[in-house]
């Protein structure tokens, strides 16, 4: 009987937090927006010395009046990362309803 019961129990704390993190992604929605203005992002003086070239995914996520909230690294060469984040931060795009979640691809190539 007392198994059972630990079990019921943790069967409901499961469900409780699936629930959850449902509900909290359901309130950033994924979109794709107008961007109005973009930032380009500066290559790193590093990145120069490596002859380092590649893209860095980011996912920005966008407040109701355009701007960026926050920017979530999803992949890409560290050494470029951070000059992504902080270009992607400048970014605007259309105002909208609601927060939305914008996947970005940041491309990098080494200047000649």
């Amino acid at each position: 009987m007392r198994r059972k019961m630990v079990a019921l129990i943790l069967l409901c704390l499961v469900v409780s937090t699936v629930f959850s993190s449902s509900a909290q992604q359901a309130d950033t929605a994924e979109s794709t927006r107008k961007v109005v203005s973009k930032a380009t992002a500066i290559y790193p003086a590093l990145a120069r010395t490596m002859s380092l070239r590649g893209s860095v995914r980011v996912d920005a996520i966008v407040a109701p009046n355009g701007t960026v909230r926050s920017v979530v690294l999803r992949g890409g060469h560290p050494v470029l990362a951070q000059a992504a984040q902080t270009a992607v931060m400048k970014w605007r795009w259309e105002p909208a309803a609601h927060e939305t979640r914008e996947p970005i691809e940041v491309k990098f190539n080494p200047p000649e």
